[in-house]
């Protein structure tokens, strides 16, 4: 509403309609037209604009400034900007339309001041909405596909599931010590007594071990002393679980949590890693070593270059511990280049060089303080040529190690062409160069070849399936990147991954109870512990499984292999060979005399001439076992 100031006569009905409105309409519309109603309005204002002195005037509420309010003359605007109707021939528009009421009776002369709205009642405060009693925690959008602290902690699960796993497929496997196994153990207890007590060694291991006699045999002796041959066996499967789950950590580093599980669990089912997982000997403590170096080159790509250094001492000592694990040396020292190549460039060159000095340094120290060791050149630099074809080497391998190493072709090719799988495009940041990838897959990839094509050099299958373990190690990151790959991503085709992980899991099973069918020797060396004493001089096929089990009631110096011999006759001529061995039989130089014919048939059947009419000795005892090979027996001839 307004203010509105007005004269009391204003209230009259002629003057409250000075026009005639009324009048002209209420004859329902028809009156004179609407020039003549204008003409006649404008005649009607100018009378009244005549008329105005001679009436009473209201009180001016507001007047222009100059004027007094006695004298106010129509046609001015007022201070508020509302309007005063020009009776001298002019129209004035409304200036403040919202200050007029549309209800309130005209008045040409009334002032009408505007109202500001009063404030407005504050608006009723919206209720907070209740807070649910659980809120339901955000989906990652990349779940596996990035290291969150969930998936590690899932990885972790799922990697501890793989070792018992790996452990159980392992100690599944049981039998009687093999000839590698009684050999190291007991050469362990003779360099063992050396160290501590000065006790003179038997023959001079050093000579024709592959590896250092007084590293790996001496663990091997102590444990042996304590917890028995299964014991020692243990350590060896605590090795390769250590081995498998550095794996997983180099893989992770490398490339993705999913690429290391998938590595991890393909290595785990390998025959050779389920062999060497139950195996007295120095490959698994071998393997872990190189193992424990190649994550120390991964874990060190972006410190300082010497940190690389600490790679070092674990190669060498795999080194001294195995000899032929020196040929895995060259992919650690290439691997510590490309895997710090993309933080350093070309001066990644330096870590490389770095680490080949360091390694090299440590070897120096070792082979000066140990002096000359002439098992290095004959059992690895300067093996004996054999007789097995490259065919059938090349055939073996492929059915010990060929779906990982397809795997790790797969995963190479893959990577090569596309550095990220595509499951995250939102993820930003450069990957690795292609020249990288491909130098990386290169480089783990082609490792796996190595130790068949040393051997194929050599023609030899001796030990073949213990080193294609060596090599897949190094291919398994690459295998288990394809076996992701495989999957495809946000896990699209399981069932392939699958497929791949249980045809490796059978073919190791098979494979590896296959290669750990040894001869049952308990009844054998039950037997002959009643017939041997410190005095006699023994004949034995693997003479290192009785030397070991007796060692208590012989010495080592008194069994002989079935290897080579020389021996001088009683009629006074030299033999080599066979000959000594058939010679040595007539003459009755043994005093027992077990043979299975499995591993020397030549001997054996040079054995067998030399007992034919021969009454020196008879056959005390048949002990039949059996391998994967069919059925063999122990053949026992004692002295009578």
């Amino acid at each position: 509403m307004s203010d509105r100031t007005t004269p009391t006569w204003a209230d009259e009905p002629e003057v409250h309609d000075p026009y005639g409105y009324a009048q002209q309409y209420g004859d329902g519309g028809h009156g004179p037209a609407p020039q003549d109603r204008r003409q006649e309005q404008r005649e009607s204002l100018r009378q009244y604009a005549q008329q105005a002195p001679t009436r009473p005037r209201a009180q001016q509420a507001h007047a222009p400034a100059g004027h007094q309010a006695g004298d106010y003359q129509p046609g001015w605007f007022t201070e508020t900007g509302s309007w005063r109707f020009d009776v001298q021939g002019r129209t004035s528009e409304y200036t403040d339309q919202q200050a007029y009421d549309t209800f309130a009776p005209f008045d040409p002369y009334a002032s009408y001041t505007a109202v500001e709205p009063g404030p407005a009642a504050p608006a009723a405060a919206e209720p907070e909405p209740r807070k649910p009693g659980y809120t339901l925690p955000a989906v990652p959008e990349s779940s596996w596909a990035v290291d969150t602290r969930r998936s590690k902690l899932l990885g972790r699960g799922v990697l501890l599931f793989i070792l018992l796993v790996q452990a159980g497929l392992s100690l599944r496997l049981t039998g009687t010590a093999f000839q590698d196994e009684a050999l190291y153990v007991a050469a362990g207890h003779y360099e063992l007594a050396n160290l501590l007590h000065g006790t003179k060694l038997p023959v001079d291991f050093a000579a024709y071990f592959s590896g250092h006699p007084k590293l790996y045999p001496v663990l091997a002796g102590a444990v042996d002393s304590y917890f028995g041959l299964t014991g020692v066996r243990v350590v060896s499967l605590l090795f390769m679980l250590g081995a498998t789950a550095l794996l997983y950590a180099l893989t992770r580093r490398l490339f993705n949590l999913r690429a290391a599980l998938g590595a991890a669990a393909l290595f785990s089912v390998l025959q050779s890693t389920m062999v060497l997982g139950n195996f007295a000997t120095y490959d698994a403590a071998a393997i872990f070593l190189l193992a424990l170096s190649a994550w120390a080159v991964v874990r060190t790509d972006r410190m300082k270059a010497f940190a690389v250094l600490l790679a070092a001492p674990p190669a060498a000592l795999a080194f001294g511990v195995k000899y032929a694990s020196g040929l895995y040396l060259p992919t650690l020292v290439v691997l510590a280049v490309i895997t710090a190549h993309r933080h350093r460039g070309i001066r990644a060159l330096g870590r490389g060089v770095m680490l080949g000095t360091g390694i090299a340094a440590l070897l120096g120290i070792g082979y000066y303080f140990s002096g000359p060791l002439g098992g290095i050149s004959s059992t690895t630099t300067d093996r004996a040529k054999g007789t097995d074809t490259a065919a059938t080497m090349l055939q073996h391998s492929a059915e010990w190690g060929g779906l990982v190493f397809l795997a790790a072709l797969g995963g190479t090719i893959a990577y090569v062409l596309r550095g990220r799988m595509g499951e995250m495009p939102w993820i930003e940041g450069e990957t690795p160069g292609r020249v990288r990838r491909a130098a990386l897959g290169l480089v783990l990839t082609g490792t796996a070849l190595l130790a068949p094509a040393y051997q194929i050099h050599l023609h030899t299958e001796i030990s073949l399936y213990k080193h294609v373990g060596f090599g897949l190690f190094f291919a398994a990151p690459l295998a288990g990147l394809g076996m992701a790959r495989l999957v495809g991503p946000h896990f699209r085709h399981p069932q392939l991954g699958i497929l791949l992980y249980v045809a490796t899991l059978v073919f190791g099973m098979v494979q590896a109870q296959r290669a750990y069918s040894f001869p049952d020797s308990t009844q054998m060396t039950a037997y002959l512990s009643t017939v041997v004493d410190r005095k006699g001089t023994y004949l034995a096929e693997e003479q290192e499984v009785p030397a070991y089990y007796l060692r208590d009631k012989t010495y080592w110096t008194q069994w002989q292999n079935t290897y080579f011999m020389d021996y001088r006759g009683k009629d006074g001529k030299q033999y080599t060979g066979p000959d000594a061995f058939r010679q040595a039989v007539r003459d009755g130089k043994f005093d027992a005399i077990v043979m299975h014919g499995d591993v020397s048939p030549v001997t054996y059947q040079a054995v067998k001439e030399g007992l034919k009419n021969n009454s020196h000795y008879r056959l005390a005892a048949v002990f039949p076992y059996t391998t994967s090979s069919g059925e063999h027996a122990y053949r026992i001839w004692v002295k009578r």
